[in-house]
């Protein structure tokens, strides 16, 4: 049996998560493919940023990855503190990016040939499922906060390999950028 003021606490709180996600994914899209990068700034300004983004990616995969073995092996608050680093490295990820992005831009593929379509596919595919991750990531740690763990594990179902594809193929688009551009 559902308790009825429960699941009213849940609508408004996915209704508030995925106003929350579209909006910063709305952001996202405009301040790399609408927002014009300032012409007075400095070419070189922060430019160690995707490399710091990338380890960021890979080190919140690792978290991610860690988390998992350790819920599976009942180790609760290592479990909690792996996932709550994960969650860490990919909001500092986040400012870093739009730091990053708003003052460079769109960064562009320059490479023609086979590996092109592989950078596009890669690429599109992590936007896509990037829609889909924040809003799952923030339903997975509502329904942990408040205690609702059979809930919790239906959403991590979906999310622990979304966020995974979506941390490991950011740092796959770098190291693809850095080399082919």
């Amino acid at each position: 049996m559902t308790d009825p003021v429960q699941e009213k606490n849940n609508t408004k709180a996915i209704s508030v998560i995925l106003v929350i996600s579209a909006v910063a994914f709305l952001f996202l899209v405009w301040l790399i493919y609408f927002n014009t990068k300032s012409e007075s700034a400095d070419p070189n300004a922060l430019t160690f940023l995707p490399g710091l983004n990338a380890l960021l990616n890979g080190l919140s995969a690792t978290c991610i990855i860690v988390g998992v073995a350790a819920i599976k092996k009942g180790m609760r608050k290592f479990h909690i503190a792996s996932m709550v680093s994960a969650i860490t490295l990919s909001a500092v990820f986040l400012v870093s990016y739009i730091i990053y992005h708003n003052i460079h831009g769109d960064t562009k593929f320059a490479t023609e040939g086979a590996i092109r379509y592989v950078y596009f596919g890669i690429l599109i595919s992590h936007i896509i499922l990037t829609v889909f991750a924040l809003p799952l990531i923030f339903s997975a740690v509502y329904f942990a906060l408040t205690k609702q763990f059979s809930l919790h594990k239906k959403v991590v179902k979906y999310t622990v390999p979304i966020w995974l594809y979506v941390s490991i193929t950011g740092v796959v688009i770098y190291f693809l950028l850095k080399y082919n551009s």
